[in-house]
């Protein structure tokens, strides 16, 4: 098949990219190489991609109207993978015309690109953070999602309306994937085992936030990878049982589905920097701090409908994960 997939030189994107192409997708990646972090991060991520012959970049912003206009009408994909954003839940505090432009502008021009050149399947990343407020765990699909605390976590959940708006209107298969706590090698700077990680290698404190009173779903990135493209292959359907008198968050009568996918097994955060400190080899000296703004206590997601739709199995440990993590960074970073 021929598939775009957005935010190519992203953490998810590049590797999705490199499964689709070692199992013989032809693969356009776009990006926008912002300076969110580190620019050379993506640089280095896409130089693994480019040299491949069924590979090719575009450099693109996803909220250039005009230009994905083009892109979709020149190309004629086949499926399409949508994991640019703007991403992370605190900058959405200071920034959050950037989570408009990115997040909301940008997924029209990719619904649009989608409806007008007959795309046969969108899979697009929503995130665990659609949530909020909610108490109950396991996080299920079957759930209301109406009580969003960033605004990134807002954006998501638009980005599922708007999606089943074009499943509804105009027959499109859309499918969201909410990611729960993505991890692994060539991970986001901005993400608490990068954080750590560099922050105990070179002998600085790490800021614990809610008094280590955190659990989260960590998923390692191959599980994430394999859901993903398990997930594109899979059609989104209309659900014959859908009830409009009792409407399920989960379906529709559209071809329109939404899955979590994390590895539903939540770990304290304290257990986490333990996994840290063995795999660095050194212990870290530890900042306890309160909870921030827009963040939660928790993540844990109920997978079991993913599992049923796809045959999705999460396989990685988080020891066994962060182990992976740090022999990569050491060898990135020649420490």
């Amino acid at each position: 098949m021929k598939i775009l997939v957005t935010g190519a030189a992203g953490f998810i994107g590049m590797h999705t990219s490199e499964a689709l192409l070692a199992r013989g997708d032809e693969v356009v990646g776009l990006d926008n190489l912002n300076d969110y972090y580190d620019p050379q991060l993506k640089l280095d991520r896409l130089a693994r991609l480019t040299p491949h012959p069924a590979f090719r970049f575009v450099k693109l912003d996803v909220a250039d109207r005009a230009g994905m206009e083009r892109l979709f009408a020149e190309e004629k994909f086949d499926r399409v993978i949508h994991l640019a954003a703007q991403a992370g839940v605190r900058y959405s505090l200071q920034n959050p015309h950037a989570y408009v432009d990115s997040n909301l502008v940008g997924f029209v021009n990719i619904l649009e690109g989608c409806r007008h050149n007959k795309v046969q399947h969108l899979v697009y990343a929503s995130s665990s953070s659609v949530y909020g407020g909610n108490a109950k765990m396991p996080f299920s699909e079957h759930d209301s999602v109406d009580h969003p605390v960033s605004l990134y976590a807002a954006t998501k959940k638009a980005n599922e309306l708007m999606a089943h708006t074009y499943s509804h209107l105009y027959g499109l298969p859309t499918t969201g994937l909410r990611f729960f706590t993505v991890y692994g090698p060539w991970g986001r700077p901005d993400m608490a085992l990068f954080l750590f990680t560099k922050a105990i290698l070179e002998g600085r404190p790490i800021d614990v936030f809610n008094h280590g009173k955190m659990k989260r779903d960590f998923t390692y990135i191959d599980d994430i990878v394999q859901g993903v493209i398990r997930t594109l292959d899979r059609t989104a359907e209309p659900d014959p049982a859908f009830n409009p008198l009792q409407p399920d968050p989960g379906r529709s009568s559209a071809p329109y589905r939404v899955f979590n996918i994390g590895n539903h097994d939540p770990v304290e955060l304290m257990s986490f920097i333990d996994a840290i400190e063995d795999a660095v080899g050194l212990k870290a000296e530890k900042k306890f701090l309160p909870i921030q703004d827009g963040d939660v206590p928790a993540t844990y997601a109920e997978t079991a409908e993913l599992h049923a739709w796809t045959g999705f199995a999460p396989a990685t440990s988080v020891p066994e994960g962060v182990v992976r993590f740090v022999g990569w960074y050491r060898a990135y970073y020649g420490m």
